[in-house]
C-alpha cells in the first residue's frame, strides 16, 4: 500500500517513526493509502531546512518574490484539474466544489503577487529638523500552518501565500485525513521555481501539533480547526512566545426577513448548508425565518429543493454533494441529528438511513431538516458539520438577531431581505465576524480578510489580506538624521521635534 510521507527539501520523503493512519476514499469506504505520522526529530530537521533557506528568501527583493509567486499561481492553474480530482478521491467533494476550493486558494496567491506594493512601509520626511523616520515590515522567519481536512488547496495556500511573499518560510501541517493536495501544492512551488526548503510539509498528529507550538524557531502559527483545538494551540502557541491566529468552528445563521425574495433565498440556503456536505466552516446550518409565514413559505419551497437534490459519488456531474470524510464522522451527524429529535426538535428530511447503490459502503449521508429547533438544544449550541438545516423560528427582527448575537460561534451570518434599512442595522448590530447581505456565504475576496468572533477565532489577526500580511511581519522603525559639521551637547531629557 502506498504510504505518503513528507515533502522536505524539495522533495517526497519517506517517514521514519513507524506510526501510519489510513486514508479513505469516501465514495467506496475503503483505505486507499496511508500517510506517516511525523516524529519531532523529522520537524527539526525539516525546521532547520527552512531556516537556512528563509535567510535567503528575506533578501531576495520583492519583486522576484512576486515574480516567483505568479509563475506558481499559473502552475496550479495549469493543473486544476488534476487537483481536483486528487481533492475528491480523499475528501469525497464533487469536482465542482475542488475546483472551487483551489480558486479560492489562488485567489490568495494572486493578492500575494501585489507584494512588492504590500510591503512598502511608510515614510516621513523631516519629522523633526533634518530627521526622517521610516518603517519597514519585516519577515517573522519560519512560521507554520495547522491546516484541517475541509479545504485542503484553500486554506494551505491562504496561509503559506502571505507567510512566503512577506519573506518567511513556511512549514505546513495538513490534515491527516486527505494530505495528498497539500503535498502535491508544496511540489508545484518547488517546480515553480521556489527555493528549496522554504515551503514544507510535514504530516502529524497531535504529537507534530504539540511540537510546532513548542519549537523555538518557528515564530508563528496559524491554525484552522475545531474551536477547542484552536483554544489549545492558541493557547500553547502563546505560552511559548509565539505569534498565533487560530481559527475554530461555526454556527451561521441565515435570517430571512417577510420581504426576502423567497425563491433566491430558498436556493441560496440549499447550497450553503447542503454544498460539500455541510463540511464547510462558513456553512449555513441554521436559518431564522421572522414570523410564522416566512416560516411557512420557506418550508413550502424548501422541502422540494431538497427532495430534488442529487446525493451522488464526487465524479458524478449531477451530483449536489458528496460523501462525507470518514465513516466515524458520518456516524456522528446521524448521532446529532438522533439527539436533536430527541430533544424535541421535529424532523421533517431524515437523510440518515441514506445509501447510495453501488457504493454501500461509501460514507454518504442525505439531507436532513429539522423543524421547531431552540436556543436551548444542545445540537443547536454545537456544530454539527454535516448536511443538516435546522429552522429556529423567531417572532420579530430583534429575536432573530439575538439568536447569532448570543450565540458561543460568531463565525458567518446572513440576513435575506429588500429593506435596504434592516440590512444595514443587522450588519452594524450583529455580535459576527462576517456578514452577508443577500450572499449566504460570505466568505471576503483576498484582497480582504477572513475571520470570526467569539469562539470561532483565537488571536486578534485575521487569515490574508492586509490582517495576513501584518500576521506575518514585524515592525521596524528608523529615526535617522544626517549633521554636517559639529553635533550639540547629548540632551539628558527626552527628545523632541
Amino acid at each position: 500500500m502506498n504510504v505518503i510521507g513528507h515533502f522536505v527539501d524539495g522533495k517526497r520523503v519517506a517517514g521514519t517513526s513507524g506510526r501510519t493512519k489510513d486514508i479513505f476514499n469516501p465514495n467506496t469506504g475503503q483505505v486507499q493509502s496511508q500517510v506517516s505520522m511525523a516524529t519531532p526529530a523529522e520537524l527539526d530537521a525539516a525546521v532547520a531546512s527552512s531556516e537556512k533557506a528563509q535567510i535567503a528568501w528575506a533578501n531576495t527583493n520583492p519583486q522576484k518574490r512576486s515574480r516567483i509567486l505568479f509563475a506558481y499561481k499559473q502552475l496550479v492553474e495549469a493543473n486544476m484539474d488534476d487537483l481536483a480530482a486528487m481533492l475528491s478521491s480523499e475528501h469525497g467533494k464533487v469536482l465542482a466544489d475542488s475546483r472551487g476550493d483551489v480558486i479560492r486558494g489562488v485567489d490568495v496567491i494572486e493578492f500575494a503577487c501585489g507584494i512588492p506594493h504590500g510591503q512598502k512601509g511608510e515614510h516621513t520626511y523631516g519629522a523633526g529638523p533634518e530627521i526622517d523616520v521610516y518603517s519597514m515590515r519585516k519577515p517573522l522567519g519560519v512560521v507554520a500552518g495547522i491546516t484541517p481536512f475541509n479545504f485542503p488547496a484553500m486554506i494551505p495556500m491562504w496561509m503559506f501565500g502571505m507567510a512566503i511573499a512577506t519573506g518567511n518560510a513556511c512549514i505546513l501541517k495538513p490534515s491527516e485525513k486527505d494530505p495528498s493536495v497539500p503535498m502535491r501544492l508544496a511540489e508545484l512551488f518547488v517546480e515553480a521555481g521556489g527555493p528549496i526548503g522554504l515551503l514544507q510539509c510535514i504530516n502529524g498528529d497531535k504529537e507534530i501539533v504539540d511540537a510546532i507550538c513548542d519549537h523555538p524557531t518557528i515564530k508563528a502559527v496559524s491554525f484552522v480547526g475545531s474551536s477547542d483545538i484552536a483554544q489549545y494551540v492558541y493557547a500553547r502557541a502563546t505560552a511559548n512566545g509565539k505569534r498565533a491566529q487560530c481559527m475554530g468552528g461555526a454556527k451561521n445563521h441565515g435570517i430571512i426577513m417577510p420581504d426576502a425574495n423567497m425563491d433566491q433565498a430558498v436556493k441560496d440556503i440549499l447550497g450553503a448548508a447542503f454544498g460539500s456536505a455541510g463540511e464547510r466552516c462558513m456553512a449555513l446550518p441554521v436559518v431564522v425565518p421572522v414570523g410564522e409565514g416566512t416560516a411557512e413559505r420557506f418550508l413550502e419551497k424548501m422541502l422540494p429543493a431538497i427532495e430534488a437534490m442529487k446525493v451522488g459519488v464526487s465524479e458524478d456531474p449531477e451530483a449536489d454533494y458528496g460523501p462525507v470524510v470518514t465513516g466515524v464522522h458520518k456516524e456522528s451527524i446521524k448521532a446529532q441529528v438522533t439527539k436533536a429529535v430527541e430533544e424535541g426538535a421535529d424532523l421533517l428530511v431524515d437523510g440518515r438511513d441514506f445509501s447510495l447503490q453501488g457504493y454501500e459502503d461509501g460514507f454518504f449521508i442525505g439531507p436532513s431538516l429539522l423543524d421547531n429547533v431552540t436556543a436551548d438544544m444542545e445540537t443547536y449550541q454545537d456544530e454539527i458539520f454535516g448536511p443538516v438545516l435546522q429552522i429556529v423560528r423567531a417572532n420579530s427582527f430583534e429575536e432573530a438577531l439575538k439568536l447569532p448575537s448570543e450565540h458561543q460561534y460568531g463565525n458567518g451570518v446572513a440576513i435575506f431581505t429588500q429593506n435596504g434599512r434592516a440590512a444595514r442595522e443587522f450588519a452594524d448590530r450583529v455580535e459576527v465576524g462576517m456578514v452577508g447581505i443577500n450572499v449566504p456565504i460570505p466568505v471576503p475576496v483576498a484582497y480582504h480578510s477572513f475571520g470570526g468572533w467569539k469562539r470561532s477565532a483565537f488571536g486578534d489577526a485575521n487569515q490574508y489580506g492586509m490582517e495576513g500580511l501584518r500576521f506575518y511581519t514585524k515592525v521596524k522603525t528608523v529615526t535617522q538624521r544626517w549633521p554636517e559639521g559639529e553635533t550639540e551637547d547629548s540632551a539628558f531629557i527626552i527628545p523632541t521635534f
